[in-house]
């Protein structure tokens, strides 16, 4: 995925769901900790030198998985590069807590899937689509995935 680089780092001075000093190791043979600051922005991961405030990388949180090391250590990898492991080292067991849980809530596909949940609950309890007031109940990508639909509940004979 390609992405303009002025648009990333005007993305990185946005206001973030979570920012902190971590230890972070790079996914290369030989890479070692350094001392980052970390932003998540949205869906993104920013990382940057302490002393700089453009950032020096970012990582698309899609498609990966992030796992708890140890109790102050988590790591993202991807998952068509499992090679591909960035660790951060956290200063307590509930900031690493706190971190893998923003950043597992941080993908579009989480938020899709909680999207889809609602709109089917509310559906359920209601019988009306809360989509179809905004014009884009149908929509593919707010359909679940196994080809059903959302309809109507027909009112005509009420």
């Amino acid at each position: 995925m390609r992405f303009n680089e002025k648009e990333l780092v005007c993305l990185s001075r946005q206001p973030s769901e979570m920012a902190a000093e971590l230890g972070m190791r790079g996914p290369k043979k030989g890479d070692v900790v350094k001392k980052r600051l970390v932003k998540l922005v949205v869906n993104f991961l920013f990382y940057f030198r302490i002393d700089e405030e453009e950032p020096i990388g970012a990582l698309l949180l899609e498609q990966c998985r992030v796992e708890r090391e140890d109790s102050q250590s988590f790591s993202i990898t991807f998952l068509d590069e499992a090679e591909r492991k960035y660790l951060f080292e956290c200063d307590s067991e509930e900031q690493c807590r706190q971190w893998v849980d923003s950043i597992m809530k941080a993908s579009y596909e989480f938020m899709r899937k909680n999207l889809i949940f609602y709109r089917t609950e509310i559906h359920r309890l209601t019988g009306k689509d809360p989509l179809e007031q905004y014009g884009i109940s149908d929509e593919t990508r707010f359909q679940v995935n196994n080809g059903l639909r959302l309809t109507p509940r027909d009112t005509s004979s009420l």
